[in-house]
């Protein structure tokens, strides 16, 4: 898996709380994830959130599957 991505990932808690959030914008993983899971697909996504970048959608992904992995740790330092 692609950790350059997960530098796209953000924790700040100023920012959702500290809620891990796309590139340290008002838009949290977990929206993210929900789309998908709803059955979005990635350019219906990009369409309706300009903002967004694909980058961003494999980032959320990569994320997810690093949390669900307990051998896998990764550090992430609040901003």
């Amino acid at each position: 898996m692609n950790n350059e991505y997960l530098e796209r990932i953000t924790i700040n808690n100023e920012i959702c709380n500290g809620k891990p959030t796309i590139r340290n914008m008002r838009f949290t993983v977990t929206q993210l994830l929900e789309l998908l899971a709803s059955g979005m697909k990635t350019d219906e996504i990009l369409e309706d959130y300009d903002f967004l970048e694909e980058e961003d959608i494999k980032a959320a992904l990569v994320y997810a599957a690093k949390l669900s992995n307990p051998q896998s740790v990764v550090p992430i330092v609040a901003a």
